[in-house]
């Protein structure tokens, strides 16, 4: 069933600015002189359910800051709807959030397929489309999608990292590269064959699967045989945990390396046990909580102690919490920069104007954006999976 949080309300502190001029602004629909409602969908169903505490999360984030008092004098309500990670309900839930219930905005919608089978409809109706959950590149193209923006690294980056870091650590590896079979995945694959630049000779084997698939087990047992002593894998969390799986199963032990998104301990490595996730190796720019370098962090505390209150009984070691609540606050800067100006155009200015340090990002990674420029997170810190927790080594990349 759809999750609705109507009842749900989230107002964010800030003083509004007093312009005459802001007298004559066209607000957006859904915008009223006490209330603000936006929009989102959630694969809360689905192969990719896993990611659902990333819509609750922003759900009680919301409420919290309404409890403080509302940002600019209203409420924020966000409208929250299950679309199971199928596109075409995708594009069901968001006529209904945009022509039905009246939205001003699309706020992290979930997924590439998902985002990417709205776009067109959100940029002819010149509905904001802002910070989707993805890093596909084609979510940073102003220039012919100004309403639509992503939020979290581009996977083109991220791919370029992992193929140079398998270069300087295992120089004569030969590489196995699975990935999903859509545009996030082939996301993946580009920025990662860029990457290996002139040593994509060492890419030995690739495969795919559809999120639909049972199992993976046929694709690893492919990229097995070719010979691979190196592994980059660009998948979900329910298909990396396979992966991993048989990965083991087979006794293959290569220099693995896996995507943020299916980085999750509790969702992406917790189903094939921990243990067998011993060495694996992926990007960082958001703290993980799984790590216990954080527990004296201030900006960790603020987090532990909003779970603690707002979110009881969630996984505390799911990074999915952490994705939300920064998520969560970038548009909470978003709408706070509005001011009294809460017109369509505004909020996409906003979006696109911002240069912020989100205290649960690791220490020199900011979310910046211009109007030319969408991708707002540019660097990585890679990080080792130690049986417990991600821990971090080296500084900060940009690829």
């Amino acid at each position: 069933m759809p999750i609705l949080t109507r009842r749900r309300a989230l107002t964010l502190a800030g003083s509004a600015l007093a312009m005459p001029a802001l007298a004559q602004t066209k607000q957006a629909p859904g915008v009223t002189d006490t209330e603000l409602l936006i929009g989102q969908t959630m694969p809360y169903s689905g192969p990719a359910s896993s990611y659902a505490p990333i819509g609750k999360v922003e759900v009680a984030y919301i409420d919290m800051i309404n409890s403080q008092g509302g940002i600019n004098g209203r409420k924020i309500k966000l409208l929250s709807l299950d679309d199971g990670y199928s596109p075409p309900k995708t594009v069901e839930q968001t006529r209904k959030l945009v022509e039905e219930e009246g939205v001003s905005c699309i706020f992290q919608q979930l997924g590439t397929p998902c985002a990417t089978a709205t776009r067109k409809y959100l940029n002819a109706k010149k509905v904001p489309q802002i910070f989707i959950a993805s890093g596909a590149t084609q979510f940073g193209d102003p220039q012919n999608y100004p309403w639509t923006i992503g939020w979290q690294v581009s996977y083109q980056i991220e791919g370029r990292v992992y193929a140079r870091h398998i270069l300087e650590t295992k120089p004569a590896a030969r590489i196995a590269v699975l990935y999903q079979n859509d545009d996030s995945g082939k996301d993946f694959l580009k920025g990662f064959k860029d990457g290996l630049g002139d040593k994509i000779g060492q890419l030995v084997a690739t495969n795919s699967y559809e999120p639909t698939d049972p199992t993976v087990d046929s694709q690893v047992v492919a990229l097995h045989a070719s010979g691979a002593d190196a592994l980059f894998v660009g998948g979900i969390p329910k298909f990396n945990a396979m992966t991993l799986r048989k990965v083991r199963d087979l006794g293959w032990d290569p220099l693995y390396m896996i995507a943020t998104v299916g980085a999750s301990v509790s969702s992406g490595l917790a189903p094939a046990g921990l243990d067998k996730a011993v060495g694996l190796i992926t990007g960082a720019y958001m703290k993980d909580p799984s790590d216990p370098q954080w527990k004296d962090d201030p900006g960790y505390q603020d987090w532990f102690a909003f779970m603690q209150k707002h979110m009881p009984g969630s996984d505390l070691a799911d990074i999915n919490n952490v994705y939300g609540y920064c998520a969560a606050q970038t548009g909470i800067q978003v709408f706070k920069q509005c001011g009294n100006d809460l017109s369509r155009e505004n909020i996409m200015k906003q979006a696109a104007n911002l240069d912020i340090q989100l205290p649960m990002f690791q220490a020199g990674i900011r979310y910046k954006t211009t109007a030319t420029d969408y991708l707002g997170i540019k660097r990585l810190r890679l990080q080792r999976f130690d049986g417990k927790a991600w821990v971090p080594f080296g500084e900060p990349i940009a690829a």
